[in-house]
C-alpha cells in the first residue's frame, strides 16, 4: 500500500509540474517579439522579411517549429538558405544566405528564371537584377548545374580570343551550343565536360590563324568533327549575294 501511494503521489506531482510548465510556456512573456537578421542580406531587410515570413510563424519561444520557421524564411524572395535560432526568452536570430544570380535561365517552361552561383534555378523578379551582362542558359531544369559548371570553364578559355559567352544551351538529346558576345555561334556536339572543353580549347588555339589567312571574320563554327572543325566565314566587306 505504501508503494502504491508513493507512485500515485509521484504521478500527481508530475502532472502538476507538467501543467505548470504548459501554463508558463503559454504566457505572453515568451511570445516572439523580435527577429534579428544576420548573414548575406543585400536584397532583403527586417521589414520585408517580417512581412513575408512572420505570418507563417506559429508558436512562441517554446513551441515554435524550427523546421517550419526555416521554410517560412526560405520562402522569402531571393533567400536561398536560412538558419533559425531561438534567443531567450522571446527572440529569433535568422542567418540568411541570399541567391547570387549568375545567369538567366530559359528552360522547359519557357519563362525566364535565374541561376545562382551554386548552379540552382530559382524564382525571382528578373527585373530586380542590376547586371545587364548576365549570360543566358538553356536546357532542361536538371541540367542547370552542368551548364553553369561548363560555363565557368569555357568563358576564361574564350578570353584568349577576346570573346566571352553570351548564351550556353544543352538540348534534350545532350547536344551543346553556345553564342558569343559578337553573335557568332558554335556547335560543340555531345560529350562529357572534359570532352567539350578539349574541343573548344583546340578551336581557340587555331581559329585566329585560320580566319586571318582568309582575311575574313567567322560567324559559325562546328566542332563536331573528330580531327578538326568547320568554320563559316562572313562575306567580305562590300560583297553582295547573287
Amino acid at each position: 500500500m505504501d508503494m502504491t501511494a508513493r507512485v500515485v503521489m509521484v504521478l500527481m506531482l508530475l502532472l502538476v509540474l507538467a501543467g505548470a510548465a504548459l501554463w508558463l510556456a503559454g504566457r505572453p512573456f515568451f511570445a516572439l517579439s523580435s527577429i534579428r537578421l544576420e548573414g548575406d542580406v543585400v536584397r532583403n531587410n527586417e521589414v520585408t522579411v517580417r512581412a513575408n515570413a512572420a505570418p507563417r510563424l506559429a508558436g512562441n519561444y517554446f513551441t515554435l517549429d524550427l523546421d517550419a520557421a526555416r521554410a517560412a524564411f526560405e520562402a522569402v524572395p531571393w533567400v536561398r538558405h536560412a538558419v533559425v535560432q531561438r534567443i531567450w526568452p522571446n527572440k529569433l536570430v535568422v542567418r540568411l544566405e541570399e541567391h547570387r544570380p549568375v545567369a538567366l535561365w530559359r528552360g522547359d517552361e519557357g519563362n525566364d528564371r535565374l541561376v545562382n552561383s551554386h548552379g540552382e534555378i530559382f524564382e525571382a523578379n528578373v527585373g530586380d537584377v542590376e547586371d545587364d551582362s548576365l549570360p543566358t542558359f538553356g536546357g532542361q531544369d536538371q541540367d542547370a548545374a552542368a551548364v553553369w559548371a561548363l560555363y565557368q570553364r569555357l568563358n576564361p578559355l574564350l578570353a584568349r580570343i577576346d570573346r566571352s559567352l553570351d548564351k550556353l544551351n544543352v538540348s534534350e538529346r545532350g547536344s551543346w551550343t553556345m553564342t558569343l558576345d559578337n553573335a557568332a555561334s558554335i556547335d560543340m556536339g555531345r560529350g562529357s565536360e572534359d570532352e567539350l572543353f578539349a574541343r573548344v580549347e583546340r578551336f581557340v588555339a587555331s581559329v585566329r590563324q585560320v580566319a586571318s589567312r582568309q582575311q575574313r571574320a567567322w560567324d559559325h563554327a562546328d566542332l563536331r568533327h573528330a580531327d578538326g572543325y568547320a568554320l563559316r566565314l562572313r562575306a567580305p566587306l562590300g560583297a553582295t549575294n547573287d
